[in-house]
């Protein structure tokens, strides 16, 4: 499984302002709240509210991995956002996070999303990605190099 397989262009946000932790991921559910998707904006929010509350998904590096499964949801879908300033989000290693990939997963499905983690994780691990991501000036150059395309 690779991220271009639940990655859309539409879910790549640049220069997103926010306050805090509980400001992102409220703007991270009316985010996919308003994608074609038609998503309901407080399932979202309460779901991943409810998995951040079992642990932070804050990686370290400036990186976190907010992921929650989501009732009637029938395929994985990703968003992408990267802030224009870090905030504070509990990372393992106590630093504020500059990036995020959000992972929905079916509530009912049958294929693991572990793969599709490990996926995410595996790629913000490389410090060249990760710098060109910093970098990348449009959505349409963050989708490109998230999604293998260059």
């Amino acid at each position: 499984m690779t991220i271009a397989d639940f990655l859309s262009p539409d879910h790549v946000l640049l220069n997103v302002k926010v306050r805090d932790k509980a400001h992102l991921i409220g703007d991270i559910a009316r985010a996919f709240g308003r994608s074609a998707n038609g998503f309901a904006a407080e399932q979202v929010e309460a779901s991943l509210l409810g998995r951040e509350r079992l642990g932070s998904t804050g990686l370290g590096a400036g990186f976190a991995l907010p992921h929650a499964r989501i009732e009637g949801l029938e395929r994985f879908t990703g968003l992408f956002m990267r802030l224009t300033k870090p905030v504070a989000f509990d990372s393992i290693d106590g630093k504020p996070v500059e990036m995020v990939f959000v992972l929905l997963i079916p509530a009912a499905g049958e294929i693991p999303h572990v793969g599709a983690l490990a996926a995410i994780s595996r790629v913000f691990r490389d410090n060249a990605f990760v710098s060109g991501l910093r970098e990348a000036a449009t959505p349409a150059a963050a989708f490109r190099l998230l999604t293998g395309g260059g």
